[in-house]
């Protein structure tokens, strides 16, 4: 265009302006200003909260617009964004959707319509056809005129709050996301109820935490939460449990994602191959419902870990709890925000008992001049002034005798009220209604200076009333768990096949016209052992080069301690074979390593790779010799103890060896696995977290016993996931006899059962199928005692002890089993076991001489305290 103008940089340096030309604005300056100016506007008007109220400021005008509007009824949405239009200076598409934001997070918005659906991401429905109110809580916590800072709107028309006298921590109850210029804030909700306990304590020096709770609930991890600060991250889980082993249903997602995105992650998993799947059914409407179905042969426990690794049912959210303080932005943890919005509501409330004592105060001068303006006649005195100023002047002069004890002068503005109080009224004045009336001011006057002074007692008390007057249905929805760290190449399908060249001495996934060697996945590693003794763990690749003369491939897991390697070796240097057996848990990927001591010429003669430990029998042939009287011999691999792969192992001979056979299959030597119970994450483990269970090895099984009353055996595969109430988990004893105490809903009494355990893979309720049903005690004792304690019209009755054993036979589990008293029963336990001997049966009489040629009986002996220890029960 022939009216720019440009500007060089040496024109910017030393600007010479010519005589006679026009002004030139130089740009050199302005924008570093310029973007400053944005950049706190952007910071301190539209991005990110203040500390006071929680509030954004389009936020915060919408709710002044909606406390501006409210008359208790519904206004169309619509109305309320044109109305807010007259604050906020932007458009009102960011003020409806602000506004929709508000209403989802249920707390300071009554809705009616469709407001969207936070499972879903459906969007709500135009604003002219849904509608809002201020709720309750809004209007008793968020609003007070009185001590409310103001100042003028974007125009000049119009006042807008500063801040809102918020007396409630709604920054952390709403949680609150924004992006402005070099700047986040990411913090995230907290509990409404768990929030109001946390500024109890607070106020009453107590310690206190706080961790996030989502709408959508789910479960998440804190462990690094780090007080909302940046560098903090969570975990979020969808909470997805087994309907039977071809179904799965997600009923929580993770906070921030809805249905549509986990499904899309689920399928994506699934044509990626990482996960198999059959099929999704969203059946998602007041609460989220998500059915993934299993094709057969595919393991649900595997499954839910896949679904957590490698799909959108486990995020990680890095919260940045940046606000705005003091006009500036600070970052600050949740700790020190809600001990920030306690201190200010307790300020708050302060502010309003000084403004009620003052109302009071004026209250109870201006009934006490009424009375005294009344009761003394004064107004008879003002008949013959002409003037208003005599009248005024009167009015004082009259009062004055008699308000010698208030606490400040009488004002003309007193006056003033007194001479137009109409004739009627003091016609009708009643000196008792007006004595009574300052009685109740000065009882007030002094409740509220005894609220001042002890102020803090009193904001305790207003957080407790908020807490029973709106706490109720606000429970925390999401559950705190620590999560087990799930390996991805421990779950992951195998959704590809190895192959291998041992001529050319390649590996691969693409090398199809050579020799199938196993399935894998494309993440997992794989360890290739030489014939020199090497060996190398790499990622799956479609072809990698390891060399020729390759003896053994196969998949590597890392920290696996059960595959066990049995390998001899001829040493390059001094011809000695050895053997050893070892395992490898954890190596550098593309590392060589070696089984034998390293020497050149070194080779390795017999190799077996065991993943469960297994010990073969193996014949070694020696090269003829005239000196040897024996050529071959046996040995077997378990007499070799299992070392470190970097071990020599054990001479095996020192003669030259022409060969090396397997002639017998081995058995594990690696005895039961132990096993262990983690009740923080809920999943079972072999590294010694949490409760031992016991050592399992083959159909060896656990026993898991729910607080609802039912009960199911699984493997002892840790892959296993118990995610309902576990009253109690153990190896499973096929012989223990077992005692339940349960509410009968259906009979409504107490019944007693024994029972022993039946073979079941699915959850099966010994406590009979009514919903109202409740287990109250279940023992394991061999011969348990029941004491009852009664209560009701049979209070006075002596507590009843029944021995079990006695009472009730062994039946089976579907059995209902025998009512426990006709009495009222108010409160039973389970005391000290009975110490009953088992019933021996005697021998056959056993005939022996003696020196009369009698016969003497003889029975087995008992070892008492053999038995006791052996049949000891625990107690639940």
């Amino acid at each position: 265009m022939s009216d720019e103008i440009e500007l060089h940089a040496e024109d910017n340096a030393n600007p010479q302006p010519e005589t006679g030309a026009r002004h030139i604005t130089y740009l050199s300056g302005h924008y570093e200003n310029w973007f400053l100016d944005y950049a706190s506007y952007v910071i301190l008007e539209r991005a990110v909260p203040y500390v006071n109220d929680g509030l954004k400021p389009v936020q915060r005008r919408i709710l002044h617009s909606m406390k501006r509007m409210d008359d208790g009824r519904y206004n169309k949405v619509a109305n309320i964004i044109g109305h807010t239009m007259q604050f906020h200076p932007h458009g009102d598409a960011s003020i409806g959707d602000a506004l929709v934001g508000l209403g989802q997070k249920d707390l300071l918005i009554d809705m009616q319509g469709n407001w969207g659906n936070i499972f879903t991401g459906d969007r709500a429905a135009a604003s002219r056809y849904i509608e809002a109110r201020l709720s309750k809580f809004a209007l008793e916590v968020v609003f007070n005129p009185k001590i409310t800072a103001w100042k003028a709107s974007y125009d000049g028309r119009n006042k807008e709050p500063i801040t809102l006298p918020v007396k409630f921590p709604l920054l952390l109850a709403q949680g609150v996301e924004g992006i402005a210029v070099g700047m986040a804030s990411k913090i995230m909700p907290h509990n409404f109820v768990e929030l109001l306990e946390a500024s109890i304590k607070f106020l009453k020096n107590e310690a206190f935490e706080l961790y996030p709770d989502f709408p959508t609930g789910g479960m998440v991890d804190v462990s690094k939460y780090n007080d909302g600060l940046r560098g903090g991250s969570i975990k979020v889980r969808a909470k997805i449990s087994k309907i039977d082993n071809k179904t799965l249903a997600i009923t929580d997602v993770p906070f921030s994602r809805t249905t549509s995105q986990v499904i899309d992650s689920i399928l994506k998993a699934n044509d990626k191959g990482t996960i198999k799947i059959k099929k999704v059914d969203d059946n998602t409407a007041a609460g989220v419902e998500i059915l993934v179905h299993l094709p057969a042969g595919v393991s649900p426990d595997e499954t839910i870990d896949a679904l957590y690794v490698f799909t959108d049912c486990e995020i990680s959210i890095s919260p940045n709890s940046s606000v705005i303080l003091d006009k500036h932005p600070q970052f600050l943890g949740v700790s020190e925000i809600l001990r920030i919005s306690t201190n200010n509501t307790r300020d708050l409330l302060r502010q309003e008992l000084e403004i009620r004592l003052n109302e009071l105060k004026e209250e109870w001068i201006k009934t006490s001049l009424e009375k005294i303006f009344i009761e003394k006649e004064v107004y008879e005195l003002i008949k013959p002034c002409k003037t208003e100023e005599d009248i005024l002047s009167t009015i004082d002069k009259g009062l004055a005798p008699h308000v010698t004890h208030f606490w400040r002068a009488v004002t003309r503005e007193d006056c003033v009220m007194l001479s137009n109080i109409p004739i009627k009224r003091i016609s009708k004045f009643s000196s008792f209604k007006a004595d009574e009336h300052l009685k109740d001011i000065d009882i007030e006057i002094k409740e509220v200076k005894n609220h001042l002074a002890h102020i803090t007692d009193y904001a305790i008390n207003y957080f407790t009333q908020i807490l029973k007057k709106y706490g109720a249905g606000r429970e925390r929805k999401t559950e705190i768990r620590n999560f087990e760290q799930i390996e991805a190449t421990q779950v992951v399908i195998a959704n590809t096949k190895l192959y291998a060249n041992y001529a050319d001495g390649f590996v691969g996934t693409n090398l199809k016209k050579d020799e199938f060697v196993c399935d894998c996945s494309d993440i997992d590693d794989i360890i290739v052992f030489m014939q020199d003794g090497s060996y190398r763990i790499s990622k799956v690749s479609e072809k990698a080069f390891f060399g020729k003369n390759i003896i053994h491939i196969g998949v590597f897991r890392k920290n696996d301690e059960r595959t066990i390697y049995n390998a001899a070796y001829r040493d390059g240097k001094t011809g000695i074979v050895y053997m050893k057996r070892f395992a490898v848990t954890g190596v550098t990927r593309d590392k060589e390593y070696n089984v034998t001591r390293g020497e050149k010429n070194s080779k390795i003669l017999y190799f077996s790779a065991n993943p469960n430990g297994e010990a073969e029998i193996i014949k070694v042939y020696l090269r003829p010799n005239a000196r040897l009287r024996k050529n071959v011999f046996e040995i077997d691999f378990s007499t070799q103890a299992i070392k470190g792969r970097a071990s020599q192992g054990n001479i095996l001979t020192k003669h030259p060896t022409l060969k090396i056979l397997k002639i017998e299959e081995g058995v594990s030597t690696l005895g039961g696995r132990k096993i262990y119970f983690n009740p923080e994450t809920k999943r079972l483990n072999d590294s010694g977290y949490g409760e031992f269970l016991g050592e399992f090895k083959g159909s060896d099984k656990i026993l898991v016993i729910t607080k609802d009353g039912k009960y199911t055996l699984t493997t002892f595969d840790l892959s296993n996931h118990y995610e309902i109430d576990i009253h109690s988990i153990e190896k499973f004893d096929a012989d223990k006899i077992w005692t339940a105490v349960f509410f009968d809903a259906e009979q409504d009494n107490y019944y007693i059962k024994r029972f022993e355990i039946e073979e079941t893979a699915k959850y099966l309720s010994f406590i009979g199928d009514h919903e109202q049903s409740k287990l109250i005690l279940i023992n394991d004792d061999d011969y348990p005692q029941l004491q009852i304690n009664f209560s009701g019209k049979h209070a006075s009755r002596e507590a009843e002890l029944i021995d079990v054993d006695e009472f009730i036979g062994v039946k089976g589990v579907k059995a209902r089993g025998k009512r426990i008293s006709t009495f009222t029963i108010g409160t039973m336990e389970f005391i000290e076991p009975l110490d009953k001997a088992p019933e021996i049966d005697e021998s056959e009489e056993n005939k022996g001489e003696t020196d009369g040629d009698t016969q003497e009986k003889s029975s087995p002996s008992f070892d008492k305290e053999a038995w006791e220890k052996a049949n000891q029960g625990s107690l639940f």
